[in-house]
């Protein structure tokens, strides 16, 4: 992995908001939800992304029970001035991995917040986001209690995750939020209609999870194993019926990555690229060998020719399965 930190381009985050790095590095895989992972090859995958020039960090403090955190605090320790964290907080776990369900009540803001900081091992988190819309709470609440630990030092910027465009808009009437953070990828459109015009509007960036549709679009089949703690065998779009019809949908994009030489998840990511040049990809690369393939997704080339093909061969909806289990779905503030 080169050292060089220019291969990376870098654009503000939010309307004049700070510089982050184009591509961001998702940290959730390594801790939870897709089975085990190498701890040292995690931590040298963090590095390497580091060395590329990624400086965008994501995480959650619920990723692992914590676990996320103290992984990027081994890094931290030493590159802190290289990051840029950002932390997703609210999702309530029990002890057998269980969500038991969302909390982001301002003082429970302030609590997430304290257990964070010592576990990250750093002074201040440089984007806060409730991981949810919590419907128990009202949005300028929370937003209110981010304010006061933004005023405070603790907190830089502020973000939302899976909001709609009501909570956006109530959220911002607050305070400045720089980015919203949405599951956006070929098969996963549903932001385009109701919530891209507003983040236009209010200067709002998208950092988009899922840009590879948890691995469903890779030119290797992931068959999740929920024997090993793969959680992606309960997700609909994984079931044998909805698997096999979206495996014909990644054949099609196999064949238009062949012929422009790259694979099915780099085509996939450079579609988030010419699709929206102010979208932040998050790549959930567990491994250097992925983390390589998702960088050179950035020297790939997708025309308006390529995106009317890929369009034409996997429309809107075209995808078997929701993204998350029903009573997910249900939750989230994105898709009401």
């Amino acid at each position: 992995m080169s050292t060089t930190h220019s291969s990376i381009p870098r654009k503000p985050l939010g309307k004049n908001g700070p510089l982050v790095s184009s591509i961001g590095l998702g940290c959730m895989g390594m801790s939870d939800f897709y089975g085990s992972a190498d701890e040292a090859e995690s931590l040298r995958t963090i590095h390497a992304a580091l060395d590329a020039g990624i400086n965008l960090l994501d995480t959650g403090d619920f990723y692992g029970m914590g676990h996320n955190e103290m992984l990027l605090r081994q890094v931290l320790k030493e590159r802190r001035n290289e990051a840029f964290v950002c932390v997703k907080f609210g999702g309530l776990r029990a002890p057998d991995y269980s969500f038991i369900g969302l909390d982001t009540r301002p003082v429970a803001v302030k609590n997430f917040l304290a257990y964070s900081l010592k576990r990250l091992g750093v002074d201040h988190i440089d984007l806060y986001q409730p991981a949810r819309v919590d419907p128990a709470v009202p949005i300028a609440d929370t937003i209110g209690a981010m304010v006061e630990m933004k005023d405070k030092g603790y907190i830089r910027y502020l973000g939302l995750s899976e909001a709609g465009p009501d909570t956006i808009r109530k959220a911002h009437a607050v305070h400045p939020i720089a980015a919203l953070q949405i599951e956006y990828s070929i098969v996963s459109r549903s932001i385009e209609e109701r919530i891209l015009p507003v983040v236009d509007e209010l200067g709002i960036s998208i950092t988009a999870y899922g840009v590879l549709s948890r691995g469903l679009l890779s030119s290797t089949p992931v068959v999740p194993d929920r024997s090993k703690g793969d959680h992606r065998a309960f997700l609909p779009r994984f079931q044998p019926d909805n698997f096999k019809k979206n495996q014909l949908l990644v054949e099609t994009l196999s064949a238009i990555a062949k012929r422009k030489r790259c694979s099915v998840a780099e085509l996939a990511i450079a579609w988030v690229f010419a699709r929206r040049p102010d979208i932040i990809p998050l790549v959930g690369a567990r491994k250097v060998v992925q983390l390589e393939e998702a960088l050179r997704a950035t020297s790939v080339k997708v025309s308006p020719i390529d995106l009317a093909e890929i369009d034409q061969a996997v429309p809107p909806g075209s995808v078997a399965g929701d993204r998350y289990l029903a009573e997910q779905m249900a939750m989230l503030d994105s898709e009401r």
